[in-house]
């Protein structure tokens, strides 16, 4: 295939960037190259990016954006949807205009982006939009909607389960809660006292996290607890012990813990977010978004995110 643009492109667009690593305070809108697509990439003129705890963790500070392989200046942001406006020579699957999401480690947050086809969340990865979900939406999928398919995964949950997910408010838990429930099983969600309306709402059994756990655990399930996940920290994780759950059915994605499962959205089997994207589609899964910014304010949509207490996904409007 040769080569395809849309015609007269800008020479530059925006990109937020970053100087040196560090909180919010360090990111800033800057005008820069308009990158190209080459050989076997394509690029995309991106109208919306999902926000995740792990932007910000990684470029919080030297050592961690290191271990991800970051450097200055470096981009923001990993989930991105928005439409096809070059393609490389020799790229099959993808046509200009052609509407798609995926992810590109921290330099989502762009008016472009280029990404390999195929490939991978380092290079990038573009996955074709399915008709019936809008931008912003397909914004969120890529990260949240992978880690939220492997660790169900692990779990292998069914009609005799009984899940604990813990942090199954945020953006990962909101997946995890659908999932589990589209796999048949009963599903208790830790959060905050005022979260339990929103909980409830995406299918989940409330029960408020903090000293006491298991006590309020036994009380919602006198029956039992038989798998768990933790989306944040080790409370979940050290609850299902108490309550007899093997380490076999037990998953986390933010620390490690010996014995216990661990899942990240790498490990998500082939095809696992097109059929998350697909079932948003059918409106069989519902992508609550918390709040969103223009690109202007990203440094107070990061501030919302770091306070580790939305609900639902953050998005930046491009």
């Amino acid at each position: 295939m040769q080569e395809q643009s849309d015609p007269l492109p800008a020479s530059t667009s925006r990109a937020v960037r970053l100087d040196a690593f560090g909180g919010p305070e360090v990111l800033a809108v800057r005008d820069v190259p308009t990158p190209q697509a080459g050989a076997g990439q394509i690029r995309v003129r991106v109208a919306a990016s999902g926000l995740n705890p792990m932007d910000w963790i990684m470029t919080a500070d030297a050592e961690t954006a290191t271990r991800f392989g970051l450097r200055l200046p470096a981009g923001f942001g990993t989930d991105y949807a928005g439409a096809v406006d070059q393609v490389g020579a020799g790229v099959a699957g993808f046509a200009l205009g052609d509407r798609v999401f995926g992810g590109a480690l921290s330099r989502a947050v762009a008016d472009h982006v280029v990404v390999d086809v195929p490939g991978h969340i380092a290079t990038g990865v573009a996955h074709h939009t399915p008709d019936g979900v809008d931008d912003r939406t397909a914004a969120t999928l890529a990260i949240a909607g992978s880690t939220a398919a492997a660790a169900i995964a692990v779990l292998d949950l069914g009609p005799d389960d009984t899940v604990l997910i813990g942090g199954a408010g945020g953006g990962v838990g909101v997946f995890a809660v659908q999932l589990a429930r589209l796999a048949g099983a009963r599903v208790i969600g830790t959060g905050s006292a005022t979260s339990s309306g929103f909980l409830t709402g995406i299918g989940a059994e409330p029960v408020a996290y903090g000293e006491g756990l298991a006590d309020r655990v036994r009380a919602l399930a006198p029956g039992g607890v038989t798998a768990a996940l933790d989306l944040h920290g080790t409370e979940t994780v050290h609850t299902a012990r108490t309550l007899g759950v093997p380490d076999g059915r037990i998953c986390a994605i933010a620390t490690q813990v010996d014995g216990v499962r661990p899942a990240n959205g790498a490990n998500a089997a082939p095809g696992a977010l097109e059929e998350i994207a697909r079932l948003v589609a059918a409106g069989r899964l519902r992508v609550p978004i918390a709040a969103t910014f223009p690109i202007e304010q990203i440094r107070a949509a990061v501030e919302l995110q770091v306070g580790r207490h939305v609900r639902g996904k953050v998005v930046v409007n491009l």
